[in-house]
């Protein structure tokens, strides 16, 4: 349906947008127009999301990757023989480590915006579990002295946090980002919840 594919190229123009200055700043020498390298970089992106196709076994966004830095890097070497400069070799980080870079990014704002939809109490005791504030993580004992709490309702407090961030509502950007966006994974994620909800009232 044109409405479907339209929300898809939306989506996969909001999700990789941060990957073209990420390729410009991190692997082009510096010698063309920034504005015109960023510029060839979403004419990459576009080219990326028209010739796609999944049966070939690329992540998306390892082709993109490829588009974006072909794209930049003619524009690179236009520009150098506009100006008379010598062949610019190619420098920097490899296609794979700025991919990762930006991967990384992205899954840290969308685990911020995750985190954001918990209730406070919920939020410190995730946060301090996992060391999310960069802080090492703690032990659940050593949560459970810092706010007053034994144990076993920290214990409860993190599965109640960990159920919460499954849920498709809360989860959809970072299961996209992981991966784990497919039917079956939400699912999965839908049964797991539902069982540790029943858990929490046969306790009460």
């Amino acid at each position: 349906m044109p409405g479907t594919n339209t929300h898809c190229l939306e989506r996969l123009l909001r999700q990789h947008a941060r990957l073209i200055p990420f390729m410009v700043h991190r692997q082009c020498p510096g010698r063309a127009d920034y504005a015109d390298l960023i510029q060839e970089g979403w004419i990459g992106l576009w080219q990326a999301i028209v010739h796609f196709d999944p049966e070939r076994g690329f992540a998306f966004s390892t082709f993109a990757g490829i588009a974006i830095r072909n794209r930049v890097w003619q524009a690179v070497k236009r520009a150098a023989q506009v100006a008379g400069w010598l062949e610019p070799k190619r420098n920097g980080d490899s296609l794979a480590v700025i991919i990762a870079a930006w991967q990384q990014e992205q899954i840290h704002q969308a685990l911020a915006v995750e985190l954001a939809c918990l209730p406070e109490r919920l939020r410190q005791v995730i946060v301090r579990a996992y060391g999310l504030d960069g802080q090492p993580p703690m032990s659940l004992a050593a949560i459970g002295r810092q706010l007053g709490l034994t144990r076993e309702r920290i214990r409860q407090l993190r599965n109640e946090s960990l159920g919460l961030l499954r849920l498709p509502a809360v989860s959809v950007q970072l299961r996209s980002l992981c991966e784990q966006d497919s039917r079956p994974a939400y699912r999965q994620a839908r049964r797991l919840h539902d069982a540790q909800r029943r858990r929490r009232r046969a306790n009460r």
